[in-house]
């Protein structure tokens, strides 16, 4: 890793635990969590061509599938601090030819890029709509967790116009809005093609749900197996343990 990277006040360095890559994080803003590096491995992206993550935050999942494909990787983020977090994240590993990231608004990327130009989209978006009621968050973690910038209409249609016809977009979402997601995603020609569901332990409902959808695709979904992450002890699950620390193969 680049060890010349400045850190600002509160920032640290986490590794993440594959490929010897780190990223900078920081407190006092909405750091990568689980569902992150579960859409990072569900994802299935193209070896080659151009691959976009909406609402990237601190770049994590550009990172992740920089280890899963040669593609050109970008990001766009709306918050200023996160979207320079990124960039110096990239730096520290080194991967400048690799990832770019954008500050900017999502729903406007098609202005500049065009209709179409993408082979695969990933997004983790805000899960909660607005409701008037307080956020009780710093204004970094409102925005990360809370629709203030985009709805999930938003996301959704900006995905459409990014990603080219038959070409992919992966969502991880909240279960309780998979209706609405799948009602949204065939408004506008994104078509379900693999659900899975993610369940905290064997017993207890899920409360992650991943999607794959493709543009212009035939009706067609399949279920997947659902990911257990705790097993009775408390310990991660063998697929957990694989997803976080690679395979016994040395897989990752």
């Amino acid at each position: 890793m680049n060890q010349d990277i400045v850190l600002h006040s509160s920032e640290r360095i986490d590794d993440l635990l594959t490929h010897e890559l780190g990223i900078i994080q920081s407190d006092e803003v909405f750091s990568f969590s689980m569902d992150a590096v579960l859409l990072a491995r569900f994802a299935n992206i193209p070896r080659r061509g151009r691959i976009l993550d909406m609402c990237t935050g601190n770049g994590v999942i550009p990172l992740l599938l920089t280890t899963r494909s040669e593609a050109v990787i970008e990001g766009i983020e709306i918050q200023p601090r996160l979207a320079d977090m990124a960039r110096r994240s990239v730096a520290l590993n080194h991967l400048q030819e690799r990832v770019k990231i954008r500050e900017g608004d999502l729903r406007e990327l098609y202005l500049d890029t065009g209709y179409g130009v993408y082979d695969a989209i990933t997004v983790n978006p805000p899960y909660m709509p607005l409701n008037g009621s307080d956020i009780k968050l710093n204004r970094h973690q409102a925005i990360a967790r809370h629709e203030i910038h985009c709805t999930l209409e938003e996301v959704i249609q900006s995905g459409a116009r990014l990603v080219r016809p038959g070409g992919k977009l992966c969502m991880v979402h909240k279960p309780q809005r998979l209706a609405e997601i799948i009602s949204l995603m065939q408004k506008y020609r994104l078509e379900p093609k693999i659900i899975r569901f993610v369940h905290p332990r064997l017993h207890m409902e899920a409360n992650m749900v991943l999607i794959e959808c493709i543009k212009d695709g035939k009706p067609e979904v399949r279920l997947q197996p659902p990911i257990i992450v705790y097993d009775d002890q408390g310990q991660y699950c063998r697929e957990m343990m694989e997803i976080y620390y690679g395979s016994s193969e040395g897989k990752s």
